[in-house]
């Protein structure tokens, strides 16, 4: 079974960075697609959780929730079991509880109805105005 940890929130003035990990650890966890999701203030309910970048497995190819993109970076080292997301430029609408995901591929993660294999337990960003 494939557990993940994340590390690295906090809180941050508007248009400061942050970079988060998550590492991974079990049998095959260097196989897994993995991605960030975050989930909002006042969204407590799983399927509210928001889809933020991916990375596949070998780390070819990654993607972005338009809000994100060109603000936010997604990169993995499997020698480490590790991936990171580097969050700059980071705005108040950014605040939420990410949460680092494992899963089948990139587009599973990030489609209508997401399919996720293990979350992690999350950790908070706060971003003040």
């Amino acid at each position: 079974q494939v557990q993940v940890v994340e590390s690295g929130g906090g809180l941050v003035p508007s248009g400061d960075s942050l970079r988060l990990s998550c590492a991974a650890s079990g049998r095959a966890s260097g196989s897994y697609a993995m991605g960030w999701f975050r989930q909002g203030p006042g969204k407590e309910r799983e399927f509210a959780r928001e889809f933020v970048a991916g990375i596949s497995w070998r780390g070819e190819s990654t993607y972005y929730e338009d809000s994100v993109r060109g603000r936010f970076t997604i990169s993995r080292d499997n020698a480490k079991n590790t991936i990171y997301l580097q969050m700059n430029t980071l705005k108040p609408e950014d605040t939420a509880v990410y949460y680092c995901a494992a899963g089948v591929s990139v587009a599973t993660m990030a489609g209508p109805e997401p399919w996720v294999e293990v979350w992690g337990q999350g950790t908070l960003v706060t971003v003040s105005a």
